[in-house]
């Protein structure tokens, strides 16, 4: 994190409590993911947070999967997030599970009943909301409240031991049904779950509520700063209470603005959604907002780091503009991402007076945002190249500075050539384009004398390689899909995927690196794709050169 900014809020209470003295001068925090989907980018940002912090103040972050709920927890889910925290950057002090702390959490559980603070209740969920009441109606206490702690003990321990079914009996504490906060009308700890466990196999039948498990494991870890997004701020009490009637390690929790971004969803459940019905080809699909799908798509690790620290932290909900996020992956990319050429829509053009076979080299810099330009790489050059059909216009405007009958521009890399001709096929389409090359013009040793405004890219016809290029866009229409009427989905853009599956490149690209950004020359940065063989290139668009998004609204 950078020094020179001003604090923000979670760091002035870190920094207050170092001046203290407080938890003997450590700071410990911790990321907690439940292990029932892939991380998207909104967990990105309390990665950043939390590994953030703990680096900033010498201090120490544990991974802890909540896998306290087994019908939708997978190893899989586990396997992903450990390593998108590695890409991300950061290691993790421990490897932790709350399955690690169910024996700790049953005696928990069985000392606040013998405190009379919990009770076996047989009510059904349905009986159980409707005595709770309303946020202006006090709930109302059922016979089971009254339950004598030894029987409570008895029902508990019979519960563990499987004697009966899902939804029989749960666990709730006993604590203020008029409270005005819902969550203090004795909340549930325990619920019953015949299911296997990912970890645990079938060694439990009873399973602890997020409330119940989450403050206690910070308190078995001895975390100094729970850090939660805003929507656990009315959890905050129970959090603090549960902890104070144990008598175990106080642990504190703070609570942040989540990460809400434009043309996206956030939901775990609206991007399982998508993925279920087939409006995304998988989890890690280039357009998902998940880690995994960012960096299939081509981001960086840096360039999310950045973009979380840019947004920085606050107290009070709001939306960001997906085009921060473009911005700082354009701001890593133009400085590392390697220049090659490749022809996403082509159209043959023929230099008339060129050998026709002759082949000659031309050097192209990798990366002239760099000193040294990072190496270079040698471009064939023949008589007939590619180039984009965008290129050439049959009567071209005023200020067009590109190709058209008597209009010249430079070759990228290489030569000045004038267009003398065209041909058309019998459906009226422009086929090949005739051009004069001036041999004095080779770029880097040009005396011709000769200025031109424009400069196209190409590829030469006989060394090119054939790619499949995906070009992705924004996945929904709309800046929040979330919150317009009706279901989400009828918001998705029809146009957030184009394949092209003839694209050109230059005979380079076919030893492309993977996880290696590629900026093609005029069209936008791109990577290789997962699935891409020796057989079939395929390359990913991460972003364009700029955006153009706002133009096409």
């Amino acid at each position: 994190m950078s020094e020179e900014r001003a604090l923000n809020f979670i760091e002035e209470i870190i920094e207050e409590d170092l001046a203290k003295g407080l938890n003997d001068g450590r700071v410990l925090t911790r990321f907690p993911p439940e292990p029932n989907g892939y991380l998207h980018i909104g967990h990105a940002k309390s990665i950043c947070l939390n590994f953030g912090l703990a680096k900033k103040y010498n201090g120490k972050t544990n991974l802890r999967f909540d896998d306290t709920n087994p019908t939708k927890e997978e190893t899989e889910y586990v396997d992903s997030i450990k390593e998108d925290v590695k890409w991300l950057g950061f290691e993790w002090e421990k490897e932790l599970y709350a399955s690690d702390y169910f024996e700790q959490l049953y005696n928990f559980a069985v000392k606040l009943i013998e405190k009379g603070l919990a009770y076996v209740d047989d009510s059904t969920s349905e009986e159980i909301a409707a005595q709770k009441g309303t946020p202006t109606i006090p709930g109302t206490p059922n016979q089971y409240r009254s339950r004598s702690v030894e029987e409570n003990l008895q029902l508990f321990a019979e519960m563990r031991a499987g004697k009966y079914q899902d939804g029989d009996k749960v666990l709730r504490a006993k604590i203020d049904l008029s409270s005005p906060n819902m969550l203090l009308r004795d909340p549930l700890m325990y619920r019953i779950k015949h299911a296997h466990h990912h970890r645990t196999g079938e060694a439990w039948c009873i399973y602890p509520m997020y409330d119940f498990a989450h403050g206690q494991s910070d308190a078995i870890e001895k975390i100094t700063h729970s850090i939660c997004t805003l929507e656990f701020v009315p959890h905050r009490p129970l959090y603090d209470l549960f902890i104070k009637e144990l008598e175990i390690f106080p642990s504190k929790q703070y609570e942040f603005a989540r990460l809400n971004m434009t043309y996206t969803v956030m939901s775990k459940r609206k991007l399982m959604q998508l993925v279920a019905d087939g409006h995304v080809e998988s989890w890690d699909d280039p357009r998902m907002p998940t880690i995994s799908g960012l960096r299939r798509r081509g981001y960086t690790p840096g360039s999310i780091r950045e973009f979380c620290e840019r947004i920085g932290v606050a107290k009070r909900d709001n939306m960001i503009d997906v085009s921060l996020l473009e911005f700082c992956i354009r701001e890593d990319l133009n400085k590392t991402a390697w220049r090659r050429m490749a022809v996403l829509d082509p159209i043959k053009l023929i230099i008339t007076n060129y050998p026709e076979d002759q082949t000659e080299n031309l050097n192209g810099e990798n990366n002239p945002e760099v000193e040294g330009g990072e190496g270079g790489r040698d471009i064939p050059f023949s008589r007939e190249l590619w180039i984009e059909r965008e290129d050439f216009m049959e009567e071209p405007p005023k200020k067009f500075f590109r190709l058209g009958v008597g209009l010249s521009v430079r070759l990228k890399h290489a030569y000045i050539v004038k267009c003398e001709d065209f041909k058309k096929d019998a459906d009226g389409n422009v086929t090949e384009i005739y051009c004069t090359y001036i041999p004095e013009s080779k770029s880097g040793s040009d005396t011709s004398g000769i200025n031109v405004k424009g400069t196209i890219h190409w590829v030469s016809v006989p060394h090119a390689k054939t790619a499949e290029v995906r070009l992705y866009d924004r996945l929904f229409q709309v800046e929040d899909p979330s919150n317009e009427d009706g279901d989400f989905k009828e918001y998705l853009n029809p146009n957030s995927l184009q394949i092209l599956p003839n694209a050109y490149i230059e005979p380079d690209l076919a030893n492309a690196i993977p996880g290696k950004g590629y900026q093609f020359i005029r069209k936008g940065y791109f990577t290789l794709d997962k699935h891409s063989t020796t057989d079939k290139l395929i390359f990913n668009r991460t972003v364009g050169l700029k955006d153009g998004w706002t133009i096409k609204k």
